[in-house]
């Protein structure tokens, strides 16, 4: 599980973990429990572009259809192949295991610290 406390967020409840020009993506273990029993997931291919505040995925849960927005501009470099395969990762593991995009990018937009995070979701 990743550092909760040193990921960025979005307020459409994407979190962004930084190495370098790659940006891992997820969705906040906030976002999992509001979907419900992740049933399936639909994310970019390897070489797709992406751009902020589009729509890059979509999450299907027994309850409803959530979408995944990019968090940044930039390329694909990998979809997670584990959460294509088994989506209920994303509720069991949201910030480890079930992370779903890994981004190239070349300039980071400005993003919410934990604190203004948690502060959103009042928690």
């Amino acid at each position: 599980m990743a550092d909760t406390t040193a990921l960025r967020y979005t307020e459409q409840h994407e979190w962004v973990l930084v190495e370098g020009e790659i940006a891992t993506i997820g969705i906040t273990a906030y976002a999992a429990d509001k979907l419900g029993d992740v049933v399936f997931v639909d994310l970019p291919a390897e070489g797709a572009t992406v751009a902020q505040g589009k729509v890059v995925g979509e999450i299907e849960s027994t309850k409803s259809v959530g979408e995944v927005f990019a968090p940044l501009d930039g390329t694909v470099t990998e979809a997670n192949q584990a959460v294509l395969d088994a989506p209920e990762l994303v509720n069991s593991d949201p910030f480890g295991e079930g992370w779903l995009l890994k981004v190239r990018f070349e300039s980071l937009p400005t993003l919410l610290s934990f604190d203004e995070y948690s502060a959103l979701v009042g928690e």
